[in-house]
């Protein structure tokens, strides 16, 4: 399954809710779920697939009363600490990282590959992968429990490829 996750820290709600509406629309067509970072509203107001929550967002609890029974996800860190309360708070997938440089965002916390094999023997939950990941080292996370891959930087800022020459090589 895909995923596609808007994540638009900067910009002014009017352009979200265009930029949101035209995405949705395109995962419609190719069956990609649409999910929204960090602004449960605005995921309710787009009708979106569901959101992604970070330890400083919105609690799983208000955001499952806002959104009902669409697919929510939690940055966990490196922590399974907070992977064992995302789990017991029902959330639907766990998120750990950054694996590796990135700049996408400023990282705090960096996990050892050992995290995914550990989340691994907790639960049957999808756990993503998150930071610097591109062609050289996604598999290494895939072979050590990731589920799903949150790929950025490499397919969006890629200096050298075009996003759809990124994602092919990603196959």
């Amino acid at each position: 399954m895909s995923f596609f996750q808007l994540r638009l820290k900067n910009e002014k709600l009017k352009k979200k809710l265009i930029i949101g509406e035209k995405i949705r629309k395109i995962c419609k067509k190719f069956k990609v779920k649409f999910l929204i970072n960090d602004d449960v509203y605005l995921a309710k107001k787009l009708n979106a697939d569901g959101c992604h929550l970070g330890q400083k967002d919105m609690n799983i609890h208000k955001a499952r009363k806002l959104i009902g029974n669409k697919i929510i996800g939690v940055t966990c860190h490196n922590s399974i600490k907070l992977a064992k309360v995302a789990l017991k708070n029902k959330a639907d997938y766990l998120a750990f990282g950054a694996f590796y440089s990135t700049s996408t965002k400023k990282t705090k916390y960096k996990p050892s590959l050992n995290i995914l094999k550990k989340a691994r023997k907790i639960t049957n939950t999808p756990i993503v992968a998150i930071g610097g990941i591109n062609s050289t080292n996604y598999k290494k996370l895939l072979l050590n429990k990731a589920n799903l891959l949150a790929i950025s930087g490499y397919i969006w800022k890629n200096k050298k490829l075009e996003p759809s020459e990124a994602i092919k090589k990603l196959k």
